[in-house]
Protein backbone atom coordinates (compact mmCIF):
# COMPACT_ATOMS: atom_id res chain seq x y z
CA UNK A 1 0.00 0.00 0.00
CA UNK A 2 1.55 3.70 -0.78
CA UNK A 3 0.25 6.20 0.69
CA UNK A 4 0.92 10.00 0.35
CA UNK A 5 -0.31 12.54 2.85
CA UNK A 6 -0.68 16.12 1.20
CA UNK A 7 -1.06 19.28 3.36
CA UNK A 8 -2.58 22.38 2.23
CA UNK A 9 -1.47 25.40 4.73
CA UNK A 10 -1.56 29.00 5.55
CA UNK A 11 0.46 28.93 9.01
CA UNK A 12 2.02 25.51 8.97
CA UNK A 13 -0.47 23.57 11.40
CA UNK A 14 -1.99 21.03 8.65
CA UNK A 15 1.99 20.53 7.54
CA UNK A 16 2.66 20.14 11.06
CA UNK A 17 -0.29 17.48 11.02
CA UNK A 18 0.59 15.99 7.93
CA UNK A 19 4.36 14.81 8.83
CA UNK A 20 2.92 13.81 12.45
CA UNK A 21 0.42 11.64 10.73
CA UNK A 22 3.08 9.85 8.09
CA UNK A 23 4.39 8.35 11.47
CA UNK A 24 1.38 6.78 12.55
CA UNK A 25 2.12 4.22 9.28
CA UNK A 26 3.82 1.30 9.48
CA UNK A 27 7.60 1.34 7.51
CA UNK A 28 6.01 -1.32 4.90
CA UNK A 29 3.05 0.86 4.08
CA UNK A 30 5.09 3.41 2.10
CA UNK A 31 4.04 6.60 3.27
CA UNK A 32 5.35 9.72 2.35
CA UNK A 33 4.18 13.36 3.07
CA UNK A 34 4.65 16.91 0.64
CA UNK A 35 2.53 20.05 0.60
CA UNK A 36 0.09 20.70 -2.09
CA UNK A 37 1.84 23.25 -3.73
CA UNK A 38 4.55 20.44 -5.22
CA UNK A 39 2.09 18.30 -6.96
CA UNK A 40 -0.42 18.78 -9.58
CA UNK A 41 -3.50 16.73 -10.21
CA UNK A 42 -1.98 15.22 -13.20
CA UNK A 43 0.87 13.50 -10.68
CA UNK A 44 -2.41 11.48 -8.93
CA UNK A 45 -1.96 8.08 -9.70
CA UNK A 46 -4.45 4.92 -8.74
CA UNK A 47 -1.83 2.60 -7.20
CA UNK A 48 -1.20 5.82 -4.41
CA UNK A 49 -4.10 6.64 -1.62
CA UNK A 50 -4.09 10.30 -0.75
CA UNK A 51 -4.44 12.09 2.28
CA UNK A 52 -5.02 15.44 2.41
CA UNK A 53 -4.89 17.35 5.39
CA UNK A 54 -6.07 20.63 4.82
CA UNK A 55 -6.95 23.96 6.48
CA UNK A 56 -8.95 26.91 5.71
CA UNK A 57 -7.91 30.81 6.01
CA UNK A 58 -9.36 34.25 5.45
CA UNK A 59 -13.07 34.41 4.41
CA UNK A 60 -13.05 30.67 3.47
CA UNK A 61 -10.20 30.40 1.34
CA UNK A 62 -8.08 27.58 0.15
CA UNK A 63 -4.68 28.24 1.91
CA UNK A 64 -1.60 29.50 -0.33
CA UNK A 65 -0.20 26.27 -0.67
CA UNK A 66 -3.64 24.74 -1.72
CA UNK A 67 -4.27 27.16 -4.12
CA UNK A 68 -2.48 26.01 -7.53
CA UNK A 69 -3.32 22.24 -6.91
CA UNK A 70 -7.30 23.37 -6.85
CA UNK A 71 -7.16 25.33 -9.68
CA UNK A 72 -5.50 22.48 -11.65
CA UNK A 73 -8.73 20.24 -11.04
CA UNK A 74 -10.90 22.32 -13.94
CA UNK A 75 -13.26 20.10 -15.81
CA UNK A 76 -10.63 18.25 -18.11
CA UNK A 77 -8.81 16.74 -15.25
CA UNK A 78 -9.48 13.04 -14.75
CA UNK A 79 -8.58 11.15 -11.44
CA UNK A 80 -11.15 8.22 -12.02
CA UNK A 81 -9.28 5.72 -10.23
CA UNK A 82 -7.32 7.64 -7.50
CA UNK A 83 -8.35 7.44 -4.03
CA UNK A 84 -8.39 9.79 -1.38
CA UNK A 85 -9.58 11.06 2.30
CA UNK A 86 -9.69 14.69 3.45
CA UNK A 87 -8.90 15.98 7.30
CA UNK A 88 -9.66 19.61 7.36
CA UNK A 89 -8.36 22.13 9.97
CA UNK A 90 -11.26 24.94 10.46
CA UNK A 91 -12.54 26.97 13.42
CA UNK A 92 -16.04 26.40 14.00
CA UNK A 93 -17.13 30.22 15.21
CA UNK A 94 -16.53 31.53 11.60
CA UNK A 95 -19.58 29.06 11.03
CA UNK A 96 -20.55 30.41 7.32
CA UNK A 97 -16.72 29.29 6.42
CA UNK A 98 -16.46 26.22 8.89
CA UNK A 99 -13.87 23.67 6.82
CA UNK A 100 -14.35 25.48 3.60
CA UNK A 101 -10.61 25.22 2.22
CA UNK A 102 -10.92 21.09 2.90
CA UNK A 103 -14.60 20.82 1.68
CA UNK A 104 -13.05 22.67 -2.10
CA UNK A 105 -10.76 20.02 -2.69
CA UNK A 106 -13.09 17.08 -1.41
CA UNK A 107 -15.90 18.91 -4.30
CA UNK A 108 -13.02 19.16 -6.71
CA UNK A 109 -11.27 16.20 -6.75
CA UNK A 110 -14.74 14.36 -6.64
CA UNK A 111 -15.55 16.22 -9.68
CA UNK A 112 -13.01 15.26 -11.44
CA UNK A 113 -13.77 11.35 -10.90
CA UNK A 114 -11.45 10.84 -7.60
CA UNK A 115 -13.14 8.09 -5.38
CA UNK A 116 -13.57 9.43 -1.56
CA UNK A 117 -12.55 6.49 0.61
CA UNK A 118 -14.13 7.83 3.90
CA UNK A 119 -16.17 10.83 4.84
CA UNK A 120 -13.97 13.91 5.39
CA UNK A 121 -13.57 15.16 8.75
CA UNK A 122 -13.14 18.58 9.72
CA UNK A 123 -11.71 19.40 13.14
CA UNK A 124 -12.46 22.26 15.43
CA UNK A 125 -9.94 24.67 16.94
CA UNK A 126 -12.45 25.78 18.72
CA UNK A 127 -13.68 22.22 20.51
CA UNK A 128 -12.25 20.47 23.17
CA UNK A 129 -9.76 17.94 21.64
CA UNK A 130 -6.55 18.28 19.78
CA UNK A 131 -6.07 18.00 16.32
CA UNK A 132 -3.65 15.17 16.71
CA UNK A 133 -6.19 13.02 18.70
CA UNK A 134 -9.13 13.67 16.13
CA UNK A 135 -6.39 12.70 13.16
CA UNK A 136 -5.13 9.53 14.90
CA UNK A 137 -8.81 8.14 14.88
CA UNK A 138 -9.46 9.21 11.50
CA UNK A 139 -6.05 7.78 10.56
CA UNK A 140 -7.45 4.15 12.12
CA UNK A 141 -10.39 4.58 9.95
CA UNK A 142 -8.67 5.52 7.24
CA UNK A 143 -6.11 2.65 7.33
CA UNK A 144 -9.18 0.29 8.21
CA UNK A 145 -10.61 1.01 4.79
CA UNK A 146 -6.98 0.87 2.98
CA UNK A 147 -6.43 -3.17 4.02
CA UNK A 148 -10.39 -3.66 3.16
CA UNK A 149 -9.58 -2.32 -0.17
CA UNK A 150 -6.35 -3.73 -0.88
Amino acid sequence: MNVLILHGTETGNAEMLAEEMSGWFDARDGVGHASLADITPSDLDAGTAYLIVCSTYGDGELPGTAKTFHSLLDGSTDLSGVRFAIFGLGDSQYQDTFGLGSKLIEDAMITAGAQALVSRHVHDASGSDLAEDAARIWIETVKDRLHATS
